[in-house]
């Protein structure tokens, strides 16, 4: 169940992105972590921290309930 929703969470983080146009380096360079980070959450790798999330959502300009949309247990 773990590893399907860091896949489910990978993709609202791919699709928001790619929503805005961005790639992964923007969206590590707004979220201030590394592109790397990023691409393994896209590919379902990692588990974020809540701080993590934070920053990916404000890197996204969405609020932290918008960026979990559709990702539910």
């Amino acid at each position: 169940m773990g590893y399907e929703l860091a896949l489910r969470f990978g993709k609202r983080i791919r699709e928001l992105r790619n929503e805005r146009g961005f790639t992964q380096q923007e969206l590590a360079d707004r979220a201030g972590t590394h592109i790397t980070y990023i691409a393994r959450i896209e590919a379902g790798q990692r588990n974020p921290s809540l701080r993590s999330i934070a920053a990916l959502a404000r890197g996204l300009g969405v609020s932290i309930s918008a960026l979990m949309e559709g990702v539910d247990a």
